[in-house]
């Protein structure tokens, strides 16, 4: 009641909104885990779904001085002489471009990425290459929609004999996303229909299965190295517990963030403003990895922990397989 005088007291109409929903973002923030919990204005939200499906505001065309229409040959040409310019400058600002540049050239020069990006501006989650003719890379930065379909692309591309016999996948740094589409990305690691993993809340455990099987481009690999680190959070977190829960390959790295939270924007019925729609971004649930116990504040342990100044012997015992070895060592 107290509260409510001390809002009606104030008279201005748009300071008074200004400290309604201060007030009731810092109640949000503040409930546990701190900072999770937010108040989103309808712009937060349209940013956030923007987000989750890698939507992207970047004119990548502009980046590399190039037209839609651009030839193979003439982008290629465009991105070495934006890439021979920006070597030059060894600032933080040049690096950044650099990295931009290249980024461009990634989705542009790939037929099916470059489509994605023309008709809905998604940019691709993942990047890979043979390191060696044995030895086939994934870098996996983030989950959106997209995801399952350009790993499907990807490991098709490579799908021959002879051909890799070991994967890396690298999750490092990888911020998470869109984690409804987990039971249809683990499924071609692990099977239709498999209890994947849980969800926590208030006492009672969730299951999650499997909703797709095996991928027959990646039955081939009998040798697979999973890559976490520090930054590795969310939703990749969870993918990354249950491949070690399900023995798909061996986790190399450091342990994982521990943000171990599900997140989801509910609807407000009683509007602050009814000039503005605004909602709530709320911790809903919590994730737990291959022990049973929370992901949150906890992450996910490697088995092979590479600041461990004995970590190549431990990796070797794994597998006895040096051009692996020296792949993961070009990489980290």
């Amino acid at each position: 009641q107290l509260l409510e005088k001390n809002i009606n007291e104030i008279k201005d109409e748009a300071k008074k909104k200004e400290f309604a929903t201060t007030l009731a973002d810092i109640a949000l923030s503040n409930l546990q885990p701190f900072g999770r919990s937010r108040l989103y204005s309808q712009k937060q939200e349209v940013d956030l779904k923007n987000n989750v499906e890698n939507r992207t505001g970047t004119d990548y065309y502009r980046t590399l001085d190039v037209t839609k229409d651009v030839s193979p040959d003439k982008l290629k040409e465009a991105f070495d002489q934006k890439t021979a310019e920006l070597q030059k400058d060894q600032s933080e600002e040049g690096k950044q471009k650099l990295a931009e540049t290249n980024k461009a050239y990634q989705i542009l020069s790939d037929e099916a990425n470059k489509k994605t990006y023309d008709t809905s501006g998604v940019e691709p989650t993942m990047d890979n290459r043979l390191i060696t003719p044995n030895v086939f890379y994934i870098k996996l930065d983030k989950f959106s929609p997209t995801t399952i379909e350009e790993l499907l692309r990807v490991t098709q591309k490579v799908d021959k004999d002879p051909g890799p016999s070991a994967l890396i996948i690298d999750l490092r740094n990888n911020v998470g996303g869109a984690i409804d589409g987990l039971p249809y990305f683990l499924g071609p690691f692990i099977g239709n229909d498999q209890y994947a993993y849980q969800f926590y809340q208030q006492g009672n455990k969730e299951d999650f299965k499997t909703k797709v099987g095996w991928l027959p481009s990646l039955v081939r690999y009998k040798n697979v190295v999973i890559l976490v680190n520090e930054n590795t959070q969310s939703s990749a977190e969870v993918m990354a517990a249950v491949l070690k829960k399900f023995n798909v390959g061996i986790l190399v790295g450091t342990t994982t963030k521990g943000w171990g939270t599900v997140e989801r924007v509910f609807e407000i019925k009683n509007q602050i403003d009814p000039a503005e729609k605004y909602s709530v971004f709320l911790v809903h649930h919590l994730t737990l990895r291959d022990d049973g116990q929370p992901i949150e504040g906890k992450g996910v342990e490697p088995l092979i922990n590479t600041t461990d100044p004995h970590w190549e012997k431990q990796f070797n015992i794994y597998f006895h397989y040096p051009e692996l070895t020296n792949a993961v060592k070009s990489v980290l």
